[in-house]
């Protein structure tokens, strides 16, 4: 009897597949068919498995994909939770605005957190709160003080999420507070270097007590967007639609009758979105 689950993790040509109706875990091998057409499951994957015995099992079908983020490599994501810091780490706005825009690239929404505000004056978090709250939804958190830990929950719930910010941000520690029985291993923050040390190393999907599950995945830091079309880019900054230019083809860089640079003078555009986007503009630019 073939049952359905998703793959929480997969390693070399096993997988462990979680069934949807009872959580029981199972370490399913591959058939033979897809090793021959050279097909592998990748976390998130939706799969039909038989059960053989005990706790093992075999995949018998892959359900398509609905979408599949190449880094992390995950499937069927239904949104990206970037949480960032301002202070231990701090995290670069550019940093940030960069993840962002690889997110907008797989057309996948994004929730941003805002991690350690316990931390943080009122002016600080207001500040950054100016900036992304009409582009994204934004949470304020605090593991520490268990601030918007609830808020988090609900939009946690029933769905699958991958979790991606710098190290030390504070992935694990937040996941703890969600959900206890995760029981993540959290490391310190260097003083030396400002930078956690990396608590992920594989890529797993975690079940939530309250349905769902997430990816915790490995910090970020150096993000490649080459692979991004630079005609494109303009697109990947949601705000930048809501004015118009003298040219339906401006890069908003240096041509004349711009809309969006009007809109960074009056401040309806933050300066640092369009720095962001300036930078990586000339990046791609220099890499054609």
């Amino acid at each position: 009897m073939r049952k359905k689950g998703v793959v929480v993790k997969f390693m070399s040509n096993m997988a462990i597949v979680q069934d949807f109706e009872t959580g029981e875990k199972f370490l399913c091998k591959l058939r033979g068919k897809f090793k021959e057409q050279k097909i592998r499951p990748i976390v998130g994957d939706i799969v039909e498995y038989r059960q053989i015995i005990s706790n093992e099992g075999v995949i018998e079908n892959i359900y398509n994909r609905k979408n599949e983020l190449p880094r992390p490599k995950i499937a069927n994501v239904d949104q990206v939770i970037v949480v960032t810091t301002l202070k231990s780490p701090e995290t670069p706005l550019k940093i940030l605005d960069r993840y962002l825009v690889l997110v907008e690239n797989e057309k996948l929404p994004a929730i941003i957190v805002l991690n350690k505000t316990d931390l943080l004056t009122e002016k600080k978090i207001t500040s950054f709160l100016d900036t992304y709250s009409g582009i994204y939804p934004v949470i304020v958190t605090s593991a520490k003080t268990k601030l918007g830990i609830d808020k988090l929950k609900e939009l946690l719930k029933g769905k699958i999420s991958t979790m991606a910010g710098m190290s030390g941000v504070g992935k694990s520690s937040l996941l703890n507070a969600i959900n206890p029985g995760l029981s993540l291993r959290v490391n310190g923050i260097s003083e030396k270097l400002d930078r956690g040390r990396h608590t992920t190393t594989v890529i797993e999907l975690l079940h939530f007590d309250f349905g769902g599950w997430i990816a915790d995945t490995p910090g970020f830091a150096n993000l490649d967007i080459s692979h991004i079309e630079l005609k494109k880019l303009k697109h990947l900054f949601p705000e930048f639609d809501n004015f118009s230019c003298l040219f339906p083809d401006c890069n908003h860089i240096d041509e004349p009758g711009c809309g969006v640079k009007k809109a960074v003078e009056e401040n309806k555009i933050k300066n640092s979105r369009y720095q962001s986007y300036v930078s990586i503009y000339k990046e791609l630019l220099e890499g054609k």
